[in-house]
């Protein structure tokens, strides 16, 4: 109820307001960037290719990677280009993959799939993930890693348990969350402000220059505390609100959109799930909910004509596609009556073999895709709320398509019995050339104050500063100009520490 929804689908992301954000609830996937996701105009002649070349990103993603704690191989992600430093290794080990991992791949072998003209090997790789696994002896010229545990627990959480409750949080804090880089800030550095809004950037006569923010406490019912709004100042700001609230916050300032390209070019992973049942027990509902993917499929020629998307072989079930279990056990016992041994051995049976993908395919930049605001429509303390207008184009309904096929090839190769149901009254329902289709959203907000080369075409520098303002940095996931298949969380991260120089820099400290 808080996004106001344009359509015509509906924007299926949302997040949460508090400290460390929707990092206490995400699953942990860091993955680089492919160069063809940062090629994208040259390679494809779709979207916009990238203001920083690819190469320029590798010491920042060894950075992300040291903060983040990524736990992974490098020999598991040298495809499609990807390159690393001479001798570089992650700082932990991968997460083992899973049983049903392993099982796939067993069964599958040298098997391949076909896609329209390509052919496509169905190789099974280990995922890349910020969660705390065994540490390589080998990281940092082999003075190895130390975990990082629990906030206020620090020897809790220092290796993954394999609890089965990455999402909605981790029990012992395995999975990095923002929570653990506040607490290593040292005191005094940072002072936090909590029930406090900013409203409003305030700028300079010229508008070359941000002269402070806007901020209104606000009370426990989220409504405007007593007195008047407070400004703070300082000599460089920073908006790092997420990608729909940095572009809010912008436009109701009237401030960082010369270019027009504020609030626009908004994507998502647009999120397709299918599932069956295998013919055996595949271990279904143990351990991370991801720990593998076929890579083949993140990259190629295709790319000129439908979008890439990584498979999500994830391992709990029917759990996000149909609410299992507690859905099976209320299809047993009110629809067939089934309880006691016979229920037991029914569930024991059939839990243990719900086989689920999980698609996030690539969506480009559109800018009719975009955040805007309307006075109409108000929050609680008389701030905009975002207008949202969405869709997903024809470009991603055919990686859809393709990754329905994709599902039914596998599942024929592996004796699965297909149980995928989608329905019309799904609020991400669509139909596409012969296929019913339907997304979620994937949590991965990505654009609306993109980087660029040029103050015409983009929100700010590849620094991350505004062209418009030259104090006033825009840091997030809204800085990047494509979203390609990976999870943004880790180039997020990179481009942080980008912006970071930038920053000293405009301070004269670097």
């Amino acid at each position: 109820g808080y996004l106001v929804q344009n359509g015509p689908l509906p924007f299926a992301s949302d997040y949460q307001k508090e400290k460390s954000g929707t990092s206490l609830h995400w699953l942990g996937m860091t993955f680089r960037m492919l160069p063809g996701d940062f090629e994208m105009k040259s390679r494809y002649g779709l979207g916009v290719d990238w203001a920083i070349p690819y190469e320029d990103m590798n010491d920042d993603y060894e950075q992300a990677e040291f903060e983040l704690g990524v736990a992974g191989e490098v020999e598991d992600q040298t495809f499609h280009g990807i390159r690393f430093r001479e001798g570089y290794v992650y700082p932990m080990h991968s997460i083992p993959m899973s049983y049903q991992d392993r099982w796939i791949g067993e069964h599958l072998g040298d098997d391949t799939v076909r896609l329209g003209d390509d052919e496509f090997d169905l190789e099974v790789r280990a995922l890349q993930v910020a969660r705390n696994s065994i540490p390589n002896p080998a990281y940092d010229g082999g003075k190895g890693y130390r975990p990082v545990g629990a906030v206020g627990a620090p020897g809790i959480g220092e290796r993954c348990e394999g609890n089965a409750s990455c999402i909605p949080i981790c029990p012992v804090q395995a999975k990095w969350n923002a929570g653990k880089t506040w607490a290593s800030i040292p005191g005094g550095h940072v002072e936090v402000r909590t029930q406090t809004l900013v409203t409003k950037v305030l700028l300079s006569g010229d508008r070359k220059q941000v002269v402070g923010l806007q901020v209104q406490p606000y009370g426990p019912t989220e409504t405007p505390a007593a007195g008047a709004p407070q400004v703070v100042t300082a000599q460089v700001y920073v908006v790092a609100t997420h990608a729909i609230e940095a572009a809010k916050l912008l436009l109701a300032s009237d401030a960082a959109n010369s270019s027009d390209q504020l609030g626009r070019n908004l994507m998502d992973h647009p999120y397709l799930l299918t599932w069956g049942l295998a013919p055996e027990n595949i271990g279904a509902f143990r351990g991370p909910s991801l720990t593998s993917t076929f890579p083949a499929f993140l990259d190629g020629g295709f790319r000129s004509e439908r979008a890439a998307w990584r498979v999500d072989v994830d391992n709990w079930g029917w759990s996000f596609a149909a609410f299992s279990p507690g859905s099976d056990i209320e299809t047993k016992v009110r629809g067939k009556n089934l309880y006691g041994k016979r229920l037991r051995d029914e569930l024991a049976d059939e839990l243990p073999r719900q086989m689920r993908f999980g698609f996030l395919v690539e969506q480009l930049p559109e800018p009719s895709n975009r955040v805007t605001i309307d006075q109409r429509y108000l929050g609680p303390m008389g701030v905009p709320r975002p207008v949202i207008s969405y869709d997903v184009g024809a470009y991603s309904r055919k990686g859809m398509v393709a990754a329905r096929e994709f599902t039914r090839q596998v599942y024929e190769r592996l004796n699965v019995s297909e149980r995928t149901a989608y329905s019309a009254s799904d609020p991400g329902y669509m139909q596409f050339e012969h296929e019913a289709l339907s997304f979620h959203g994937a949590g991965h907000v990505v654009g609306t104050h993109r980087l660029g080369e040029s103050a015409e075409t983009s929100v700010t520098d590849t620094y991350l500063r505004s062209w418009d303002h030259e104090n006033l940095f825009v840091v997030g996931c809204g800085s990047m100009p494509t979203i390609g298949t990976s999870n943004p969380s880790l180039t997020m991260a990179a481009l942080v520490y980008r912006s970071t120089r930038g920053i000293l820099s405009n301070l004269g400290k670097l």
